[in-house]
């Protein structure tokens, strides 16, 4: 690996393109540019105890498996490199860059997609200019595997029966569920309304997962800490966050190689709880019965979840 070619990285599309990998086709990048973060770090006395400014600039090469298709699932998400340098940075103190770099290189490289990566990191307080490093990793390359592979974050799924968003006790609910101790995701039942009937099995199943959908942002036109989510990345991205979600069906069923057999927000629910691997999931609103895989718990609006 050459410098000229970890330089390229950073560079213009055109000279990157000299630079691929020999006997390969041109890779797909997506990048991180002038990422500043205030870090304790460095080997000498006088940077103990005080926090400089670094800047981090990263270029990942993804590999595609088919057309991406506008389908936020299918591409390596730029928060995936915000995360990895939150994740080493949190971890523990460092004295060098190249430390730093190499770990957020390796956390990088987990990602499916990720095919090789290329890291800068400057230190923008050490002198009259920026001093830093530069290096450019691929998968496997360096040995550190399972142990940084972050758990998917466990969320408490609360089904609302219909009717429930108009339960004056809502807002103290929803209260309850951000101040708990786990991500919360809401499951909705389409409203207790009319809705087309169609003789097509599919079309039928769209239009039942568009009513609770309908439900979805309702709840969020209604309070703005509600966010409605439809895709696994968002779900994720969202929990990490400890934002309060509201699922729309429509994308995770329809995608599902083995989804749901039913469309009811409760058949949904259940198996929406067990494909995220839930905590819980808490029935509000509802008599039914329910088999699943997950703890299984009923409670009202007013009890503590």
């Amino acid at each position: 690996m050459t410098t000229d070619e970890i330089r390229a990285a950073f560079a213009h599309p055109a000279l990157r393109a000299e630079m691929t990998l020999p006997g390969t086709a041109p890779l797909d990048r997506i990048s991180l540019r002038d990422h500043v973060r205030e870090v304790e770090i460095g080997a000498f006395q006088q940077e103990r105890g005080r926090t400089q400014r670094l800047r981090f600039d990263i270029v990942v090469e993804v590999l595609r498996e088919g057309p991406v298709d506008d389908d936020v699932d299918r591409i390596l998400s730029y928060d995936r490199l915000t995360e990895a340098i939150d994740a080493e940075l949190a971890s523990e103190r460092v004295n060098l860059l190249e430390t730093l770099a190499e770990r957020i290189a390796d956390r990088i490289l987990l990602e499916p997609q990720a095919a090789r990566a290329f890291l800068r990191i400057e230190k923008l307080d050490r002198g009259p200019g920026a001093l830093g490093v530069e290096i450019v990793r691929l998968k496997g390359g360096t040995g550190r595997g399972a142990e940084l592979v972050a758990p998917a974050p466990q969320p408490r799924v609360v089904f609302l029966g219909a009717g429930m968003l108009d339960h004056a006790a809502l807002p103290a609910m929803l209260d309850r569920l951000i101040a708990g101790d786990a991500p919360a995701v809401i499951c909705l039942a389409a409203p207790d309304l009319p809705r087309p009937r169609s003789p097509a099995a599919l079309a039928q199943r769209r239009i039942d997962l568009l009513a609770i959908e309908q439900a979805a942002w309702v709840l969020a036109g209604r309070d703005r800490r509600c966010l409605v989510v439809n895709s696994r990345t968002e779900l994720d991205w969202a929990m990490r966050r400890r934002q309060l979600c509201v699922w729309a069906p429509s994308k995770m069923v329809l995608d599902a190689v083995d989804g749901p057999k039913a469309s009811d927000g409760l058949s949904l629910a259940v198996w929406f709880a067990e494909t995220m691997g839930a905590l819980e999931l808490c029935l509000i609103g509802t008599d039914d019965r329910v088999q699943a895989v997950v703890p299984v718990r009923r409670a009202s609006m007013e009890t503590p979840l």
